[in-house]
């Protein structure tokens, strides 16, 4: 079981960190272990979130209006939910998603999702901060998790996703799948390999009260399948080139390498639901 919780290490480590950046269609870049606390983010891929609170840079502020009025257009906030002046700038900080996309928010809730890879170390350094927004968020707003599906090894931790919320456990053991993957190096994946990759998860799975033959039913269900087949098309619709991905409301999409820290991000995401709130 070892050799699949490495993977086998080197080339294919460098793989999966790569694959939290892009689709198959775009070539992956180099691999890189995410940014320390106390250094800089150099510009990087969107999912390379910088490390340090910073504001836009200047000369992206100068440039700002004419690009905000040109999107604005596209996406014009209403007039009890404009953002504050001068704090966030579309197309610096956020940008709308054209065409908007519909939601599965009940009436009167906006939906706020975010596109995410377990694999992805990114999406881990984010977690923590989104964790603790969901414990605040107002009422109002509608959370849910999408999981990537561009390559198998996404594929294969998006049905783990799902299987785990089909079982009703994924929120009792979000946190620990990421844990698992980036503190215990346990990716759960073995390319070209789907039973020694089974192995791997239901191990976890038994790990963690859950049986294999519940495990191995939901993974084979029908409900499992399709929720696979949805976050496929979302992950299309959205455009999704990078992860961790935060939209808003199927209409508004922000990350942290435009917001510039894991906490401006929430704070953006907290200001667009707040525009899109029903008044």
């Amino acid at each position: 079981m070892r050799r699949v919780t490495s993977l086998g290490l080197g080339a294919t480590m460098l793989a999966l960190l790569a694959a939290c950046s892009g689709p198959p269609s775009t070539p992956a870049p180099e691999a890189a272990p995410p940014p320390a606390a106390t250094t800089p983010a150099p510009a990087a891929p969107a999912d390379s979130p910088p490390a340090a609170v910073t504001p836009a840079p200047a000369a992206k502020a100068a440039a700002a209006p004419a690009e905000e009025s040109k999107l604005e257009k596209v996406a014009t906030l209403p007039p009890a939910g404009q953002l504050p002046s001068g704090k966030w700038v579309a197309g610096v900080n956020y940008r709308p998603l054209v065409p908007a996309q519909p939601t599965d928010a009940p009436p009167g809730k906006v939906e706020v999702v975010e596109v995410f890879w377990y694999g992805c170390p990114h999406c881990y350094a984010l977690d923590p901060y989104i964790e603790s927004w969901r414990k605040t968020k107002p009422a109002y707003i509608e959370f849910r998790r999408v999981p990537v599906t561009w390559q198998p090894v996404h594929q294969s931790h998006a049905r783990l996703f799902y299987t785990l919320e089909a079982l009703g456990k994924e929120d009792a053991v979000h946190n620990a799948v990421f844990a698992e993957m980036h503190d215990k190096k346990n990716y759960m994946f073995m390319q070209g390999d789907e039973k020694e990759t089974m192995a791997a998860q239901i191990a976890f799975a038994k790990a963690h009260g859950i049986s294999e033959a519940d495990f191995t039913n939901a993974w084979n269900s029908f409900t499992v399948q399709t929720s696979m087949q949805k976050a496929d098309e979302l992950v299309h619709r959205y455009h999704v080139d990078g992860v961790p991905l935060l939209v808003i409301n199927g209409k508004y999409v922000t990350d942290v390498n435009m917001a510039g820290s894991q906490a401006n991000v929430m704070s953006i995401v907290s200001d667009l639901a707040a525009s899109e709130k029903p008044h």
